[in-house]
């Protein structure tokens, strides 16, 4: 298991990202959460298999590829987080 914490920058916000990436999760064996910050900025958390993170993360960024202008990431240790959810 890995987590990992990412932040999304760009015009992330409004666009339908945190329900893109609720939808792309929903069909992985992953845990965690996407919320908006109040910087503008989009943090999504994710923790499962390695295979299994690489792919939601991969495909969030092939769809929304437009939008995103930088990407900030880092590890942490896995909480054993089954559902993926957004965070308000």
């Amino acid at each position: 298991m890995i987590r990992k914490r990412i932040l999304y920058r760009g015009h992330v916000q409004g666009v339908g990202f945190r329900a893109t990436a609720h939808s792309i999760a929903a069909g992985h064996a992953v845990g965690g959460f996407v919320r908006n910050l109040a910087d503008g900025a989009v943090e999504l958390v994710i923790e499962g298999e390695p295979d299994q993170v690489q792919a939601v993360l991969l495909e969030l960024a092939r769809r929304m590829e437009g939008f995103i202008r930088e990407t900030a990431e880092q590890e942490e240790p896995p909480r054993g987080e089954r559902e993926f959810r957004i965070a308000r």
